[in-house]
């Protein structure tokens, strides 16, 4: 079983930066691939950024790329994403889950319970 706690979101102004966690814990935690999603409101649950276990491997949703990366600490069973450049458009609850990447990423049914991120002008 894999449990993700995010954190790290918060209020902040249009191209401001903020970096959010996602702690994981489990026995089979090191085997996972992880993903980011956000969720706007009144809006579909839509791909953000992935890295593979090992950090080797990265995927970004084309709108990210460029303002975002995404990091694994393996010592920490940590994943962050780097926000930059925030924009109003990135306002949501981000989620982070355990997956499995390849060309794409599979999300798996183990998700936090979401962090908000409120970008205002």
């Amino acid at each position: 079983q894999v449990q993700l706690v995010e954190s790290g979101g918060g209020l902040v102004q249009a191209g401001g930066s903020l970096r959010l966690s996602c702690a994981a814990s489990g026995r089979t935690y090191r085997r996972y691939a992880v993903g980011w999603y956000r969720q706007a409101p009144g809006k579909e649950r839509e791909f953000v950024a992935a890295i593979s276990w090992n950090g080797t491997t990265t995927l970004y949703a084309d709108s990210m790329k460029g303002r975002f990366t995404i990091s694994r600490d393996s010592a920490k069973n940590t994943v962050y994403l780097q926000t930059n450049s925030l924009k109003f458009e990135d306002t949501g609850i981000y989620y982070c889950n355990a997956g499995i990447i390849g060309n794409t990423y599979f999300p798996r049914a183990y998700w936090g319970q979401g962090t908000q991120v409120t970008v205002s002008s």
